[in-house]
């Protein structure tokens, strides 16, 4: 496989903005570096993505990707990011085929930054065979651990969501971005750089922001079979998930979550979840 030429542009995640506090004191804090990315293919405007930019290239790479308008990394000659003018030009080795008709009919979506997928993802979501995969209780609860203890551009300045990759419990990748459909998107542009295109079979995603149906569809096409959030789930999202035979985890926090879906792909040890807190009775 022919890899692309990638430049490796940076940008400072956060910028420090003087702030008031409720006493009345004038103190120094920390906010994320929002930005904005056109993304150009062939000199072609595609689309511009608000991000933190942290992995320009592997988002846009993602984004291609998962908007199904390129299907292998062959197809992509080199993706030059400038943050100067906050602009990633995307060559592709033969362009891409009937771009103006694939990319005409556009769904915005829940996406925080507010994402978009081109109109006719959904159709090709029947054609998908998720790959047979099961996660441990234990392993959920190691994942949310990870989580919890991993340093973040969140915890010094919120205002981020995130998104994870894993095998069992090992994090292979950690994103943060404006919106967590910039988060897995650059995950997807990882995978996809990886030694053979790693597959995703074996993998978990984890977000911190809701399932939806973005999410879903997103995880689907990347062959994900298992999802855990720490929010929970839309109404497509779950019909989706369904669809597609998706296992979706929320609200997973501490030794508490909720299987939505896919449940026989959760290997459930009950006996780790410790004795339920009884409710306050109700007043009279």
């Amino acid at each position: 496989m022919a890899t692309p030429f990638l430049t490796a542009a940076h940008a400072p995640l956060t910028r420090t903005v003087e702030v008031v506090n409720p006493q009345g004191e004038r103190e120094t804090v920390s906010i994320p570096a929002e930005r904005a990315l056109t993304v150009y293919v062939d000199k072609r405007e595609l689309v511009t993505l608000m991000t933190l930019g942290a992995h320009p290239e592997w988002l846009v790479l993602g984004y291609l990707r998962n908007q199904r308008l390129v299907r292998s990394l062959d197809e992509v000659e080199s993706v030059t990011v400038d943050w100067d003018v906050g602009s990633a030009a995307v060559k592709t080795r033969a362009g891409i085929e009937d771009i103006e008709e694939r990319t005409a009919s556009r769904i915005v979506t829940t996406g925080c930054g507010q994402g978009s997928v081109f109109g006719g993802i959904l159709d090709e979501l029947d054609a998908l065979a998720l790959p047979d995969a099961t996660l441990t209780q234990a392993q959920l609860y190691g994942i949310v651990n990870a989580i919890r203890l991993k340093e973040s551009t969140y915890k010094s300045a919120g205002s981020v969501h995130a998104c994870a990759l894993f095998r069992g419990e090992e994090l292979l990748l950690f994103v943060e971005d404006v919106g967590r459909h910039n988060a897995i998107d650059t995950i997807a542009g990882w995978m996809w750089l990886q030694d053979s295109a790693m597959e995703g079979g074996d993998k978990v995603f984890y977000t911190t922001g809701r399932l939806t149906s973005e999410m879903v569809m997103k995880s689907a096409q990347m062959g994900v079979p298992i999802v855990v959030s720490r929010s929970g789930i839309t109404q497509m999202g779950f019909e989706l998930a369904e669809r597609v035979g998706l296992c979706t985890i929320g609200r997973a926090t501490g030794r508490h979550f909720l299987c939505y879906t896919g449940v026989t792909r959760l290997q459930l040890q009950p006996e780790l979840a410790g004795t339920k807190p009884e409710r306050p009775a109700a007043s009279r």
